[in-house]
């Protein structure tokens, strides 16, 4: 499952696959519906595979959460995020057994398994080993572009 180019933005329903940078942001397809559309830099943008949950001992990436849903699955789709909490949260201590249950909301239960169902309507889910390639250098590069935005530019002229 390669979750890397996968991203969640923030007043956007769905999931984005990003597809190229600009220099004021970059170009994300959307999954549900196949719409590009730009973003800029100041937009709440999370990739999926920096994303985790909160179990009592550790904080679980949500690649990992989502293998586990694929496997029980065996690929196929989840429960819908429509069903009741009570159903939900069920479901997912199935899923996720130690999950913390003060930090994890009904509410993140359910955009994950809207996420998770979105990417196994793509066939973008897998049962094998999650893989994590470039996520930390893309992460670096957005990081080191807001910044290079934020800070203000010098004066370069020379004084005679």
């Amino acid at each position: 499952m390669k979750l890397d180019k996968i991203l969640a933005i923030a007043g956007k329903p769905g999931l984005f696959e990003l597809k190229l940078q600009t220099r004021s942001g970059f170009v994300a397809e959307s999954l549900l519906d196949g719409k590009k559309i730009t973003v800029g830099m100041r937009s709440n943008v999370s990739l999926l595979s920096e994303i985790s949950m909160y179990t009592y001992t550790e904080e679980k990436p949500l690649v990992e959460i989502m293998r586990a849903i694929a496997v029980k699955e065996n690929e196929g789709a989840a429960i819908s995020h429509k069903e009741d909490n009570a159903k939900l949260v069920d479901y997912f201590k199935e899923i996720l057994p130690d999950y913390d249950e003060d930090r994890v909301y009904a509410s993140d239960i359910k955009k994950l398994l809207n996420w998770y169902n979105i990417l196994q309507a793509k066939g973008m889910v897998s049962k094998d080993k999650p893989k994590v390639e470039n996520a930390e250098s893309i992460k670096e590069q957005v990081v080191e572009e807001v910044k290079a935005k934020k800070t203000p530019k010098k004066s370069t002229k020379k004084e005679e």
